[in-house]
């Protein structure tokens, strides 16, 4: 009876078993591998000879394979169009001679030859194709030769002259595993994803080269002119090594309850003193790891210099690469990070491209925690300054600030995304410090005892793995025996984990963006102010900005004008706020300005001096970007321009017979409508304005693009592309012509007085004489010859204009400032433009216009200043007529463009 009540529920459990989920699994990868290496042509020579496992419960037909040295191929890879995204043209215009490849590959599997088919997309994968099935609890031999050219470093590995650092160098299998294949394209940023295997390899270099690499050095010896190092490691994923001929080696034991092994730092002997106590670093990094995670399962740690420019390091198992920091903290600190991913990165190898957080993320929570107990604080300032004045003023934490900033105006991401779809702040703000935040709540809400239970269960269970997040949160769930749905929720939202903190407001001097996140600044600085008028204006300077940016903003700067013995100055106040959740932003402001526009004496040798005053109400929405890593910046903007002008009019009394002057005020609105639209990408940027004018009885419609396209070498040529209306809504009378003068549209840059919206800065606004009458503004037709002296400017019309305007840098070898010892930016400019008059018969001018001659732009091109050299016919005329003397100096024009001072021009990725 008990035979058949067990036959019974045999046959009852049989359905459960079979429906329960398949074991885990992992695939096995060893390799043996013998390399050369060439420092005169800076090539590798290699032979792969490979055992996969199939540990899977799948048939293998094909095997996708990285071969990650062609990222560096061509400007066509994914590696290419991620840099230029980032900002970087280095890689896009480097020559070939700087690039790197791989190729001479002919596999074998088993003996016979295998064919390769090209991945769709990338370059840099390709797929084995298996002469048979690769059956399930199976393995095969795979074996290539493989020839590599390195290419410079500009990403984690090639070389920087004859230093090596050969890292992703190998044919390397995609991950396949429960969710299938992970084949990759090499990417600057975004990590690896590997599978775990045994390593024998065989490394040939020139005698007079240090190596250090993954794994024991087993043997070493001496053949020819050549050394043959044999590394072996076990029990990893990745294999890198680093070859120079300058390296000096700190080399000491850590003792640790599975035994001792060997910790090595190698770096630049002009660096010996920076290195000083890096092996002591390095050990600390290990103690505690070891102690919060788990034991350390290699005989080996090694910290390697890197010779490249750059901030931080490069992990792979047992060796780590980094860039020499400022000083020991920092050096202490990034040490610490990049020894700590052999437990995140090396032994818990996460799908990082998917999942960064699992290693970056996870890596920063120890890296607070351990500089709380060597520092008893988590400050790094990852932006060196080098000012006091300005370094005490930067927040502690500048990368808490950051992620404030970024949260702040909705323009964060979730943890929980891909490393590729991270915007390059995003990646580091989100990814490395939100995550640690997030981690410092799950000890919060599990208490510190509980918490490092579950790390090392997590870390013991899933050590020499692929673990996922689901994996990490059923641990933490086990361990702590609480459901944690709502906190891991969090990786999956934007916005901050912290506590809104209660500001208090403290007043300050000039600026600062210490501790913003709990304070509400007011700061008070000096203030100057000079035009040709008013002369020198001193004056206080009192606003709020700073970041993590209030939403409501203000500024205010009454100054006294020691000439015009009147209080002028300038304010603004705005409120902001983000209706969505991907960064749309909506703002409303009021901004006011005063100051003296002209001065006139009178027959009593009074100065009399003739003022403007302005109060702008604006509406600005910006549009949200679909795409978190797109420059494009999109906005909508209404402002009603509310002027006062004090001008001066001359009268006669007939019945005295005596002139009298006045200076009456006069008032005008403008009403102005703008769609920009900007592309702050490093290569070859954009931006397009439209814009809508109407005032007392016109309107005035206009299109301004430019178009900048990078020369391969350095610098551009900047196209500008300028069409625009001019539309009377009442009566075309001479009246009202005389009364629109200043709205008409110029061929040439136009004047002080004809910046109607009082937005551009002039030194003498209404001078026609002398230096400060030789200022314009780049506005309409954007030509650099002036026609002042004419009572109608050459190419001014109240019908229509357009123009384009070429401006190019000049090559470095035919450039003659170059052999001056201050860099100076000369470049050559062309405008060619026509206008309505220009079409009609018997126009006094030919159908279209042009002058050329040499710019030089000065601080960041925000004072340019304009040689005429060549120009059309009429120009010369009137040159000729009008300029008798000094025409070369007099021809000469500037602009000053504080337009052109743009946080998003100089950082396309940032989100402010």
């Amino acid at each position: 009876m008990k035979k058949i009540l067990l036959l019974i529920c045999f046959y009852c459990y049989l359905p459960a078993a079979y429906c329960q989920l398949p074991s885990y699994w992992q695939q096995q990868v060893n390799y043996t591998i013998d390399v050369s290496l060439n420092d005169a042509d800076n090539t590798l020579d290699g032979n792969m000879k490979m055992q996969y496992y199939n540990n899977s419960n799948d048939t293998l037909h094909f095997i996708w394979f990285h071969v990650w040295p062609n990222a560096y191929k061509n400007d066509k890879t994914a590696f290419s169009d991620q840099l230029l995204e980032n900002g970087r043209t280095d890689f896009y215009f480097s020559s070939n001679e700087k690039r790197g490849y791989i190729n001479r590959l002919d596999f074998k599997v088993n003996g016979i030859t295998a064919k390769t088919a090209d991945h769709p997309q990338h370059q840099d994968i390709i797929k084995l194709i298996l002469p048979s099935p690769l059956p399930p609890k199976a393995f095969i031999n795979i074996e290539t030769p493989f020839h590599v050219k390195l290419p410079d470093n500009f990403s984690r590995g090639g070389h920087v002259k004859q230093s090596y650092q050969i890292t992703q160098w190998y044919p390397k299998p995609a991950v396949y595993d429960k969710n299938g294949w992970h084949e990759m394209p090499y990417l600057d940023q975004g990590e690896f994803y590997s599978e775990f295997g045994n390593y024998d390899v065989y490394i040939s270099i020139p005698e007079k080269y240090i190596v250090a690499s993954t794994g024991i050095k087993k043997e070493e010896k001496n053949e020819g002119g050549k050394k043959i190092l044999h590394f072996r490691q076990d029990n990893v994923h990745d294999f890198a090594w680093f070859a120079d001929k300058d390296f000096s080696i700190s080399h000491d034991t850590l003792q640790l309850a599975s035994g001792p092994i060997d910790v090595y730092a190698y770096y630049n002997k002009a660096n010996a003193h920076a290195w000083r106590n890096s092996i002591s670093y390095i050990k600390s990094a290990i103690r505690t790891k070891c102690k919060w995670v788990g034991e350390y399962p290699y005989r080996i740690v090694s910290v390697v210099e890197s010779p490249a420019k750059g901030d931080g390091g490069m992990e792979y198992p047992t060796i780590t690469l980094i860039s020499s920091p400022a000083n020991e903290k920092t050096l202490d600190f990034v040490i610490n990070h990049e020894v700590g991913h052999n437990w995140f990165y090396g032994i818990l190898a996460t799908n990082e491209r998917l999942h960064p957080w699992m290693d970056e993320g996870i890596n920063t929570y120890y890296d607070n925690r351990y500089s709380l107990q060597q520092y008893g604080n988590t400050n790094l300032d990852v932006i060196d300054i080098k000012p006091s004045f300005i370094k005490n003023r930067m927040p502690d934490d500048q990368m808490h600030a950051l992620l404030q900033t970024v949260t702040a105006i909705k323009k964060d991401q979730p943890i929980e995304t891909p490393s590729e779809r991270f915007d390059q702040l995003n990646y580091n703000v989100i990814a490395y410090t939100k995550t640690g935040d997030w981690m410092k709540l799950l000890e919060t809400r599990l208490g510190l005892s509980v918490f490092d239970k579950l790390m090392q269960e997590y870390y013991n269970r899933w050590k020499f793995k692929h673990p996922y997040p689901e994996d990490f949160k059923s641990i933490a769930e086990e361990v702590s025996g609480e459901k944690l749905d709502s906190l891991f929720a969090l990786l999956n939202t934007k916005g901050s984990l912290q506590k809104t903190v209660r500001k208090d407001v403290r007043i300050s001097a000039f600026f600062s963006m210490k501790n913003a996140y709990k304070h509400h600044y007011i700061f008070i600085s000096p203030a100057v102010g000079y035009n040709f008028y008013d002369k020198l204006m001193p004056g206080i300077l009192i606003h709020n900005y700073t970041f993590p940016s209030d939403k409501f903003q203000f500024l205010i700067a009454p100054l006294y004008a020691t000439k015009s013995k009147k209080i002028n100055g300038l304010g603004r106040v705005s409120y902001s706020w983000y209706p969505g959740n991907n960064g749309q932003k909506v703002e409303i402001a009021i901004a006011a300005a005063k100051f003296s526009a002209d001065a006139f004496t009178d027959s009593t040798n009074t100065k009399n001096y003739l003022q403007f005053s302005k109060i702008v109400p604006a509406v600005k929405y910006v549009f949200a970007n679909k795409k978190p890593r797109s420059a494009v910046r999109k906005f909508i903007q209404w402002k009603t321009f509310l002027i006062s002008e004090t001008s001066l009019l001359f009268t006669r009394d007939t019945t005295r017979q005596v002139d009298i002057i006045t200076y009456p005020v006069t008032h005008r609105y403008l009403n102005q409508l703008q769609f920009v639209i900007a592309n702050n990408r490093v290569l070859y940027p954009y931006n397009a304005t439209l814009q809508a004018e109407q005032g007392d009885g016109f309107m005035r419609f206009n299109f301004t693009g430019n178009y900048y396209f990078n020369y391969a070498a350095s610098g551009g040529l900047n196209v500008r592309f300028f069409a625009g209306k001019f539309i009377y809504t009442g009566d075309q009378t001479f009246i009202k012509q005389f009364q629109t003068d200043r709205y008409h549209l110029n061929m040439t840059g136009p004047k002080g007085y004809e910046d109607y919206t009082y937005s551009d800065y002039f030194i003498g606004r209404n001078e026609f004489e002398k230096f400060s009458s030789q200022q314009i503004m780049m506005r309409d037709g954007g030509f650099k010859v002036r026609t002042d002296y004419l009572s109608s400017k050459i190419g001014k019309t109240d019908d229509w204009l357009s123009a384009m305007n070429f401006t190019s840098t000049i090559p470095k070898q035919i450039n003659p400032l170059e052999l001056l010892p201050v860099k100076i930016p000369l470049k050559v400019f062309l405008d060619i433009g026509t206008y309505a008059e220009a079409w009609k018969k018997d126009a006094g001018t030919g159908r279209f216009l042009y002058d050329a001659g040499l710019q030089l732009s000065l601080f960041n091109n925000i004072v340019n200043i304009y040689v005429p050299l060549l120009y059309s016919k009429v120009y010369t005329d009137y040159f000729k007529s009008t300029i008798t003397e000094k025409r070369f100096i007099k021809n000469i024009v500037f602009s000053i463009d504080l337009q052109n001072v743009s946080l998003k021009k100089l950082f396309p990725q940032s989100p402010f």
